[in-house]
């Protein structure tokens, strides 16, 4: 019997004023990984740096999961926008160091919304502090709508791992987002786009599998194509763990 890969999933914290919601997003994520043949892990926040590097140097895979704003300050942004939310200068510590580690050890990792941000900020990238800075944006912000509702398409690059992942090169998708990727990392491609040029999905190239999508597939599971997103992913962590 294959062992299962051990997959660290990054949580919100307890004081989050979107708890509610994004407990039940991680939810969705841990049984994602499950049916994919991980074993989910949520890392705690709070832990000192030796602690969670030896966390970090167990796991066989890092997934980035949705939630608040990253802090404007970690991307060179010097003003606040009046719709920040859910900030948490812990959480963004604990991300930052354990996708640090992830790209260093070419440890497969998987993103997802504000994961996706994340990645990007974390190897030098901004951050639209709300998407209504991006002229001629279409509606991304659904709020609480139903989480599965796909009120738009986004285009995937061929010949990328996404498209691999995926097998389809335009997927309809859930939008619960208002902040976004403004200036794409350096090493990192764009993958995936609305219709409007905003960045849905981000990868480095090559054979590290390293890959953020902007929507959340967690909450699809049902639909073959974005379960595979996370049997994409364990299936590399499984690699990695070998």
């Amino acid at each position: 019997m294959l062992m299962r890969p051990l997959i660290g999933i990054t949580i919100h914290p307890d004081n989050d004023p979107d708890r509610a919601n994004l407990d039940r997003l991680v939810a969705d994520i841990v049984q994602g990984v499950a049916r994919a043949g991980g074993l989910p892990l949520l890392v705690p926040l709070g832990l000192s740096e030796t602690v969670l590097r030896e966390l970090a140097q167990r796991l066989d895979g890092l997934l980035l999961s949705g939630g608040g704003d990253v802090e404007p300050e970690r991307y060179g942004a010097t003003t606040r926008h009046p719709r920040l939310g859910g900030l948490s200068a812990e959480r963004d510590r604990t991300e930052l160091l354990l996708t640090g580690w992830a790209l260093a050890d070419r440890q497969p990792l998987f993103g997802i919304c504000r994961g996706a941000q994340l990645l990007n900020v974390s190897l030098g990238g901004t951050l639209y502090q709300d998407v209504s800075e991006h002229v001629g944006a279409i509606r991304h912000t659904y709020g609480d709508d139903d989480f599965t509702l796909r009120p738009h398409a986004v285009q995937v690059a061929e010949e990328s791992r996404l498209a691999r992942s995926l097998g389809c090169p335009i997927l309809n998708v859930n939008s619960l987002h208002h902040q976004a990727i403004r200036d794409v990392a350096p090493a990192l491609r764009v993958v995936a786009h609305a219709s409007d040029g905003l960045t849905e999905a981000v990868e480095l190239p090559g054979d590290h599998f390293a890959l953020a999508v902007q929507w959340h597939p967690e909450c699809l599971l049902d639909l073959p194509e974005h379960q595979a997103l996370f049997d994409s992913f364990v299936a590399a962590a499984r690699a990695h763990s070998a």
